[in-house]
């Protein structure tokens, strides 16, 4: 077996906390945390009370599965790249409604800068951990 780089533990680390951050904003929305909730652009609120099913499902697979990879990225396994790829699907899912459909598609002006850029952060990153999960593959280091 491959011996382990110190980038690995490093970039899995990383991106499990990165992803926890999701799963907490996850957890929070979907538990109607009235603090949390309080602290969200009425816009977004608004966007997820009117959101599909279709959206739900596909919040949850990118959310839950990037967490999901980065423990198996961990743990060394070769389907960490799967999971980063499926929670790119899910997130592109969601992003169809979120930007596109929701509000007439006007939810990243009513966001603010800071959340459009965090919203080019999060697909950015997923797909260079999926990048990186492969390459890892592809090196033996992931099995």
């Amino acid at each position: 077996m491959t011996k382990t780089p110190i980038h690995l533990w490093i970039v899995g680390i990383v991106s499990l906390f990165w992803n926890a951050g999701g799963a907490m904003d996850y957890v929070m929305t979907r538990m109607n945390s009235a603090d949390y909730l309080a602290a969200q652009p009425e816009a977004r609120l608004m966007m997820l009370e009117q959101a599909p099913l279709w959206f739900g499902v596909t919040w949850a697979v990118g959310v839950w599965l990037s967490v999901v990879g980065s423990l198996l990225l961990l743990l060394r396994s070769r389907f960490a790249s799967t999971a980063f790829g499926l929670s790119l699907l899910g997130l592109i899912g969601s992003s169809i409604y979120t930007y596109g459909i929701a509000d007439g598609g006007n939810m990243t002006a009513a966001a603010g800068m800071g959340a459009v850029i965090f919203s080019i952060a999060i697909p950015v990153i997923l797909i260079a951990l999926w990048l990186y999960a492969r390459a890892m593959t592809r090196k033996g280091v992931l099995r």
